[in-house]
């Protein structure tokens, strides 16, 4: 007989999820079709009010095209005019940020279309490559391969510093700013490598990612507590997100490549000990910013880091009933009637009243790590 089913042997987590589901793309997603599209520029705006009406716009930045990019291209083939809108914003990220003068993408550009900030940043290029990767497996166009190795050229040879790691930020012409690594970035970095080889074979790329992975283990990985530091090891006031140290267990969890590396077992070693800093028991949030002695520098409770929290749960052993209570923490604590709650403070009272273009990233992400998960 074939294995029964997670949906079949959960049918009340299942229909939570369903429900969840539902609301990403009935509620959610039209957000972004509509009142959050800017149809003069072909871009997001950068966020929504909790009336629907765009907050006066200061910027649009490259990594929110990219990551709307990513949304759509997600949700071709189950959401009408999704293949138009990703083939849109593909366009836009080409004509608004790319630097024809000295190659790579602007971080931002302002309300009327001129260049802003013209650093180039390691996040926006990352979240680039992830999103190019992610459009080009659903429409093979030869235009949107040759930027998916546009990106990996200039992340290759412009911010690599030679140990496995990347600069954080570079100048427009790509001179230095002495930003040196930083955890955020190269964990978003790992994770298009990772959206490459999915899609495609590639040595170069393979090689890369067990070399970042190497080189984050040795330089960010506390060696007592075995939880990924968010600045290299020594740096002054340095810290930990039990949010990102979710994100990334996943990533290695999840990927057969990096399963059984010294960083894999390092954050599969500390996922107890980060839900028990960093996680509420009686409502399943997470907090922002966690020191070494777990004291919480931000005890902000983020919906993104509810995702990867709720996304990591997934892969662990014996998850199912974990997985459901912080689906349904997620639902009735961030999920609303008319989108969602970007922030609760430290006493659990909605804190940020706008709702981020780039939101519904996470959210399309986790509720993918769900689908896998009930397969």
């Amino acid at each position: 007989m074939p294995p029964v089913s997670r949906s079949a042997s959960a049918p009340e987590l299942t229909a939570l999820f369903a429900s969840v589901q539902q609301h990403f793309q009935e509620v959610i997603v039209p957000l972004w079709q509509g009142p959050g599209w800017n149809a003069d520029m072909a871009l997001p705006y950068e966020a929504l009010d909790a009336g629907h009406q765009p907050l006066p716009p200061q910027r649009y930045r490259a990594m929110a095209c990219a990551r709307q990019l990513y949304l759509f291209s997600s949700l071709i083939g189950e959401v009408p005019a999704a293949e138009a809108r990703a083939a849109a914003l593909f366009r836009s990220l080409q004509q608004h940020f790319h630097d024809a003068e000295h190659g790579g993408w602007f971080y931002s550009i302002d309300p009327q279309g001129a260049p802003l900030d013209l650093r180039k940043d390691l996040y926006t290029h990352a979240f680039i490559l992830f999103a190019c990767a992610h459009y080009w497996a659903k429409v093979r166009e030869p235009l949107v391969e040759s930027v998916l190795n546009a990106a990996l050229e200039v992340i290759g040879q412009r911010f690599a510093t030679g140990d496995g790691l990347y600069e954080a930020s570079l100048d427009r012409d790509w001179s230095s700013l002495a930003s040196g690594p930083l955890q955020n970035p190269l964990m978003h970095l790992a994770e298009a490598f990772l959206a490459t080889l999915s899609v495609r074979e590639d040595i170069a790329v393979q090689r890369a990612l067990i070399e970042l992975c190497t080189a984050m283990h040795k330089r960010f990985i506390d060696p007592q507590q075995s939880v990924l530091m968010e600045k290299p090891l020594g740096a002054v006031d340095n810290w930990f997100e039990p949010g990102h140290q979710f994100e990334w267990y996943f990533l290695l969890e999840s990927s057969p490549l990096l399963r059984g590396t010294r960083l894999h077992t390092a954050l599969d070693r500390a996922f107890a000990l980060t839900e028990q800093l960093g996680v509420d028991p009686q409502t399943g949030a997470v907090a922002a910013m966690l020191d070494l002695d777990g004291c919480a520098k931000d005890a902000t409770q983020r919906i993104w880091a509810q995702a990867e929290y709720l996304r990591a749960l997934t892969l662990r052993p014996n998850s199912e009933a974990s997985v459901q209570r912080q689906l349904k923490a997620l639902q009735q604590r961030f999920l609303q009637a008319g989108g969602w709650h970007e922030c609760r403070d430290e006493n659990g009272e909605v804190s940020r009243k706008d709702m981020p273009s780039t939101t519904p990233y996470h959210l399309a992400t986790c509720y993918q790590g769900l689908v896998d998960y009930l397969r």
